[in-house]
């Protein structure tokens, strides 16, 4: 039997997996990263060594835990977070800590970028608006602020890029990944030479761009011996972490949607051709199904929200679960299950990181509002549960003003395991929730594209049809998506009515000394 190996490069681990054409994962590993690194307020950044070391642990954990070698792997995919900046120089050796997908620090070139090519003329060019996000902000960051390590700058790849240059020496990325660079032409899937030229960037740095399905390279004589593959294994393109999602939870045709709770939250739909914003507050992104669109809403603290308040406020749970071997978020969402819908009238804004979704504001901050001595620690979690499914929730509501079909939603990611967040969700939506058999998401999309490209399926279509399947549905309960929906007015209205005051206290605390 042929079996097929995704590698997935997360935010907080590389999780490698091996799938059986029916979808059946055999075998999975996780390699965890060193926490990424915020020096300043809205900085964030990664060793691009810690990935390799990563996927070398997990891959070869993988393949003892499903009891293979790699000569039983008939092709590699790849799917990593989006937008991440890993410049090398000439002899390929990494220039300088990458700057990742949440790091906000480049809001001074997005307002330069759009002065310079105009907010209209970028949507034609490359289908969304510049945002701190994006990756060609964060090169031009590292060109004004450390111009001595851009002028040494030969290649630049995305994080999971990096890993392939490592898995096969090869320079390339794939469609879908190369969209969120703000350097790709989404339309017509090829890099844009007219962005490239108002920049000012060479496009020689650039990686080869293929379509998700195809073949990039072979696993290396010197990464066999390191990481148990089979030199000569094909690796193909992959996919952005949310294509791949996309491709792993089947939707992979019209009217199909996901809602991906990881560190970020992400809402995903397909299209059969470029739909575009004129605002810019959705992403308009190629897919990995080849001559196919995808367009996304993204809440930046999704996850990272429930973890920032575990890692802050709940160490004496975080310290019991790793005593006795359970999760420390069940036991943290224990104490919300006893609120009620609404969590008494208090809302949180997750925005701790920013915001992309529907906001687009760098300078976004979070917050609990309504809070009265009458709320307790639950009313905080499950307030958190809900402010992340609002969020979401705009998402929906600007793809409905689109006319962008929502007939069915998967649910994906670490925080759609759990049954009251996923009911939460579908209460706030106001839409069927579907979980999946398998829920591993990325890595298990990456493996999918890599059947493709060995011929184990004949489309990424048929890849779907024949390895996904569902588990379970959960419909939204009436009396709560009533009450959700009166609160939902009061969120939607939170950020604009207190924007000039989060943007003075943003520009307070950025002059402030470092930890003043």
């Amino acid at each position: 039997m042929s079996y097929m190996m995704g590698i997935d490069v997360g935010t907080t681990g590389t999780r490698a997996v091996i799938v059986r054409p029916d979808g059946q994962v055999v075998g999975a590993a996780t390699g965890d990263h060193e926490p990424m690194r915020m020096p300043k307020p809205g900085w964030a950044e990664q060793d691009p060594a810690n990935w390799w070391e990563a996927t070398i642990q997990a891959v070869r954990a993988a393949l003892e835990d499903a009891g293979l070698k790699g000569g039983d792997i008939a092709a590699v995919g790849l799917s990593g977070q989006m937008h991440g900046v890993v410049l090398l120089d000439q002899t390929n050796s990494v220039l300088r800590p990458s700057l990742i997908w949440c790091d906000q620090r480049s809001q001074e070139q997005c307002d330069w970028i759009t002065s310079k090519v105009g907010a209209d003329r970028l949507i034609q060019l490359v289908s969304n608006p510049a945002l701190t996000g994006f990756s060609a902000p964060k090169m031009l960051w590292v060109r004004d602020h450390e111009p001595r390590i851009f002028e040494r700058a030969a290649h630049f790849l995305l994080p999971k890029d990096f890993v392939r240059y490592r898995l096969t020496g090869e320079f390339a990325t794939d469609v879908s990944d190369a969209s969120g660079t703000l350097l790709f032409d989404v339309t017509n899937r090829r890099w844009s030479r007219e962005m490239l030229s108002a920049l000012g960037l060479d496009a020689k740095i650039l990686p080869r761009a293929y379509e998700s399905p195809e073949i990039t390279g072979e696993i290396s004589v010197e990464t066999a011996l390191v990481t148990g593959l089979k030199a000569g294994t094909p690796v193909v393109g992959g996919g952005g972490d949310q294509a791949s999602s996309a491709v792993g939870n089947g939707i992979v045709l019209p009217g199909l949607t996901s809602a991906t709770l990881g560190t970020s939250g992400v809402i995903f739909a397909y299209t059969d051709a470029p739909k575009l914003d004129p605002h810019g507050r959705i992403h308009t992104f190629c897919h990995a199904v080849p001559g196919k669109w995808h367009v996304m809403g993204v809440t930046q603290g999704a996850g990272l929200s429930l973890r920032w308040f575990r890692d802050n406020f709940a160490a004496a749970e975080a310290d019991y679960a790793r005593r006795v071997g359970v999760d420390a978020y069940e036991l943290i969402l224990a104490e919300a299950e006893k609120i009620p819908a609404g969590s008494d009238g208090l809302l949180f804004l997750p925005y701790l990181m920013g915001e992309r979704t529907p906001v687009l504001d760098a300078q976004a901050r979070g917050m609990w509002f309504g809070l009265t001595a009458a709320h307790t620690r639950g009313h905080l979690i499950r307030a958190i549960l809900e402010g992340v499914a609002f969020s979401l929730r705009d998402s929906l509501e600007i793809f409905r003003e689109l006319e962008i079909p929502v007939s069915e939603i998967r649910a994906s990611g670490g925080g759609s395991r759990g049954l009251m967040w996923r009911q939460i969700q579908a209460d706030i939506y106001g839409k069927e929730l579907v979980r999946l058999r398998t829920s591993e998401g990325s890595a298990l999309g990456a493996a999918l594209l890599a059947g493709v490209g060995a011929k184990i399926y004949a489309s990424v279509e048929e890849s779907a049809r024949q390895a996904i399947q569902t588990e379970d549905h959960l419909a939204p309960r009436p009396a709560e998506k009533k009450i959700y929906d009166r609160y939902y007015e009061v969120y939607r209205n939170l950020y604009g009515a207190t924007r000039p005051l989060i943007h003075q206290l943003a520009g307070l605390a950025s002059e402030a000394p470092a930890g003043g």
